[in-house]
């Protein structure tokens, strides 16, 4: 998302998650004003190989709920991230004097899948991460509008819960059916780029569209 009208009109539908791109070769940057969103829509920051520092940073600007790391970022990486968050949260919340519990903050890794994917790679990362996202792998780190293979899905054998990106639009509606038919964790659709009227504009005809297709395999 990025600009604070499609903002407020997409989250009216209530999405389980808004994402922010904080990542200044993205066309999708944000760098601009959340507003105020229903209760039980998260906040998402999408980083790319982001300094620890300014990610916890801007997850305390703009109350951040959930990261998404979009790059090579490793298990070391991820632990020092909450830890630093950790120390953040405490320190404010010493400063303003106030009690309560420190805030704490969601993690998703991104793996980009093409035609096949060694699943055992994920494996370190499953102690640190609340979810996997599997994108599809192109020349763009994301919203490349393409699909990847789904059947590798079938091998995957982590209790992890995924997300499932990479190029789902109203075409993909029959296979996302399927493919949610199968014992496999899938918490979240992830849509972007096939739903875009620009980049980090959102069609909410579409969107809608697509929400009532998913419910009822039904597109209209």
């Amino acid at each position: 998302m990025k600009h604070i009208e499609n903002i407020q009109q997409v989250a009216e539908l209530q999405p389980d998650y808004l994402g922010f791109i904080f990542y200044e070769k993205s066309p999708r940057n944000f760098e601009g004003i959340i507003p105020e969103l229903p209760q039980g829509v998260k906040k998402v920051g999408v980083f790319v190989n982001e300094y620890v520092e300014i990610v916890v940073s801007l997850i305390q600007e703009y109350q951040l709920d959930v990261v998404q790391l979009h790059g090579e970022e490793s298990v070391e990486y991820i632990k020092k991230l909450k830890e630093v968050f950790q120390t953040a949260e405490e320190e404010q919340i010493s400063q303003l004097k106030k009690k309560r519990n420190p805030k704490t903050i969601e993690v998703i890794k991104v793996f980009g899948i093409k035609e096949e994917f060694d699943f055992s790679v994920l494996k370190p990362f499953e102690e640190v991460v609340d979810y996997f996202l599997f994108d599809t792998k192109g020349k763009e780190r994301g919203g490349n509008g393409v699909t990847f293979n789904w059947k590798v899905l079938e091998n995957y054998d982590s209790k992890t819960p995924f997300f499932l990106s990479g190029g789902i639009g109203l075409e993909e509606v029959s296979e996302v059916q399927k493919l949610m038919k199968l014992s496999l964790p899938i918490h979240a659709l992830d849509v972007n780029s096939k739903f875009e009227t620009q980049p980090g504009v959102k069609s909410i005809k579409d969107i809608k569209k697509f929400k009532h297709a998913v419910i009822t395999n039904e597109v209209k």
